[in-house]
């Protein structure tokens, strides 16, 4: 696949260029980036063959959680997606199970490396950094560990505006930008330490952490109290042909297409409406990638219908009452086949479509990674958790609780600290799931300029009232909170375009009036603007139908914002309803009708490294009576690479399936370690690679 060289928000990318070796052959990357993207990069989609039947395994998490991108770096097997590419590596597929490497040196027993703390806060995502700030400003010595070479966690990701409270979470800021200011505000902290590339491993009953430092140096770090902001695992869909190369977590994608510049796919399905995958819609279009269409199973959509409409009006359909019903290409996916389905979830014939794709997106949902947290709590460990890993909601809600989880934690310290109840409020206002629905009244053009509103559900979201200089933009008192719609209340608008510029929605537009027949409209934009200002749009209305053709009669760019905002001359009776701009040919999103096709989801892989079916899984609690997901070791199921992380999200449905219920079942054994790490690395400390001295200091490096 191509890079991604130009990019309408990101700024250009600095990076050196490196060669390597793939499988014999000359390859050229970017040093320092993650080896996965350099191979997606060159048009490798499978990393390695399967020991079991040699089945191709492809990237899919980019998270380091599951095993899908394991290949043979200088003869090590690796996570493509934690390995940063280096100048000479020799990379390689994996084919089945690899081999034991020459032991051609000893090894040396070295000094236990062990840092000393307060607070250790488990991941740097806008809840970690958000409790680290907090916690640094009372004083507390703290070590923030993340498992990234940049933190922010899927901050780093977003290329939107981001909703919520101005105020409260940076809203009307790109994620992207977000990142950078929490970061930036920790570095004025010299009792805030953050560790990069350290994802946390295991939890020990002495208050004790393992540390995996750059994914090859084993350190220990002494703690009084923790705090677990790890974030949140993309849940798994069952599907024939679920685990072909090309089929993406939504995270990884986002990872290839804004982290590291790769265009990932030439065209792409998603599967699931909330605002992750709505949001990874968005970022595909921007990425030049051409979306076919988003399916949902259930009758809604799941995410805000401010971001569902932004994407239809770009010229994405959202499939309701839809499923996937299987995948299939030849060592990676090429076609993807849906169908509707009737109230019980049942393929409906005469409705199937078939899709050439080359990328599918699974965004069904998120499961937090609260391993940490049950066990500190366990093992008697004063801890709390923050962000996804104690609810899943928007990061505006994870930033504003990673501040509570501070003062929780330093009230069970025995700090004289209060969590304000006005702080607990925000909160509940910043995480709430969409409320009401309203009607707007029409807006007439007149001759002085008039923002035009297509926000319709009450969400958490207050930039556009907060931007206006002439405070003409309120919010409706129905709620009395961030959640209430905005509305016109000025005598004259200023033409400022603030509004519309600053709207994480898109869902403003500026409208007045140029004759008797015409109008001008302002809408945002935020893809690549090269075109003359002659050029004539597809415009249409806030759930994407079409309206009108038009030409554009002016360019104009927000710095602020990174937003283009073009003006347009349209018949002055369809200017209200203008809420968009078209970005993709509608021919991109029409299936080819198909019979329905003979797929059975108990051919659904469950175990990815195991390679185990759900058919499997449930034939095997039938004739074992199992009532203990650890039975199914037998079968392997949880006992590979990843440890159980994304099938064991699944097994729910084998049992159910099995006519088992699930409040009947022993859950399974956590493992010892969160993630895999060479026995090597452990016995040596790393120490050599770190280098060391006074190493007992609190806080050393």
């Amino acid at each position: 696949m191509p890079r991604i060289q130009a990019h309408p928000v990101l700024a250009d990318r600095q990076a050196t260029e490196v060669g390597f070796m793939f499988n014999g052959e000359s390859a050229r990357g970017y040093e320092g980036e993650a080896v996965s993207s350099s191979l997606v990069a060159l048009g490798i989609s499978q990393f390695s063959l399967h020991h079991k039947d040699l089945a191709p395994q492809g990237l899919f998490c980019a998270n380091g959680q599951c095993s899908q991108c394991t290949v043979l770096i200088d003869g090590i097997p690796r996570k493509a997606c934690v390995s940063p590419l280096k100048a000479g590596m020799d990379i390689r597929t994996l084919s089945g199970l690899p081999s034991l490497p020459t032991a051609d040196m000893p090894l040396r027993q070295a000094e236990k490396r062990t840092l000393r703390t307060d607070i250790l806060i488990i991941g740097g995502g806008p809840s970690g950094l958000s409790a680290a700030y907090e916690l640094g400003k009372m004083g507390f010595q703290v070590i923030v560990a993340d498992d990234k070479e940049s933190v922010g966690g899927k901050l780093v990701l977003q290329t939107h505006k981001f909703f919520g409270s101005e105020q409260d979470c940076y809203a009307g800021v790109r994620g992207i930008e977000i990142a950078g200011l929490l970061s930036d505000k920790l570095k004025r902290l010299p009792n805030v330490q953050v560790l990069k590339n350290a994802p946390v491993v295991a939890l020990f009953k002495d208050r004790k952490a393992g540390i995996y430092k750059d994914y090859s140096s084993y350190v220990l770090v002494e703690f009084t109290a923790i705090v677990v902001a790890t974030g949140a695992r993309e849940k798994g869909v069952l599907f024939p042909g679920n685990d072909l190369p090309g089929i993406y977590g939504a995270g990884a994608f986002q990872t290839l297409v804004n982290r590291d510049r790769v265009k990932a796919a030439r065209r792409i399905f998603i599967v699931g409406s909330g605002n992750v995958g709505l949001i990874a819609a968005y970022h595909a279009l921007q990425a030049d990638i051409e979306v076919a269409g988003i399916v949902e199973i259930m009758g809604r959509i799941n995410g805000y219908k401010v971001h569902a409409d932004k994407i239809r009006r770009m010229g994405v359909p959202i499939h309701l009452n839809t499923t996937v019903l299987k995948a299939e290409g030849k060592g990676k996916v090429q076609r993807i086949t849906t169908a509707k389905v009737d109230d019980q979830f049942r393929p409906i014939a005469g409705t199937s479509l078939a899709y050439d794709v080359d990328a599918v997106l699974i965004a069904t949902g998120l499961s937090p990674c609260d391993e940490f947290l049950r066990q500190a709590k366990s093992y008697g460990i004063i801890a709390v958790a923050a962000g996804d890993a104690e609810e899943i909601a928007e990061a505006s809600s994870a930033m504003f609780g990673g501040k509570i989880a501070a003062y929780q934690l330093a009230e069970l310290l025995g700090r004289k600290v209060e969590v304000r109840e006005s702080w607990k409020q925000t909160r509940e206002v910043l995480k709430s799931k969409p409320g009401d629905s309203f009607s707007r009244s029409p807006v007439i053009p007149g001759a002085e300029w008039r923002p035009v509103f297509f926000c319709s559900e009450q969400i958490p979201c207050n930039p556009c009232s907060t931007v206006c200089p002439s405070s003409s933009i309120h919010l409706r008192p129905l709620r009395g909170t961030i959640m209430d719609l905005p509305y016109f209340d000025g005598e004259k608008c200023l033409g400022c375009m603030a509004c519309v510029s600053s709207c994480p929605g898109l869902a403003i537009s500026l409208v007045r009036r140029l004759n008797e027949t015409e109008a001008e409209v302002v809408l945002p934009w935020e893809f690549g603007a090269g075109f003359p200002e002659d050029q004539e749009m597809d415009l249409v209305d806030q759930e994407g139908s079409f309206v009108e053709r038009a030409p554009v009669i002016g360019k104009r760019f927000s710095k602020k914002n990174r937003t283009w905002l073009l003006s347009f001359r349209t018949r002055v009776g369809k200017a209200t309803s203008i809420a968009g701009i078209r970005v993709q040919d509608p021919a991109v999103t029409k299936g080819e009708a198909v019979d329905l096709p003979d797929a059975d989801e108990l051919d659904s892989i469950v175990c990815r490294c195991e390679r185990i079916t759900l058919g499997e899984i449930v034939s095997f609690i039938k004739d074992n009576d199992v009532r203990d997901i650890n039975q199914l070791k037998s079968l392997r199921v949880g006992m590979g690479a990843c440890g159980g992380k994304t099938c064991s999200q699944l097994l729910a449905k084998a049992f159910r399936l099995a006519g088992i219920d699930m409040a009947e079942v022993e859950p399974a054994s956590v493992r010892p370690l969160f993630m895999e790490v060479p026995m090597g690395e452990i016995v040596n400390e790393g120490l050599e690679r770190l280098g060391s001295v006074d190493a007992s200091q609190r806080g050393a490096p």
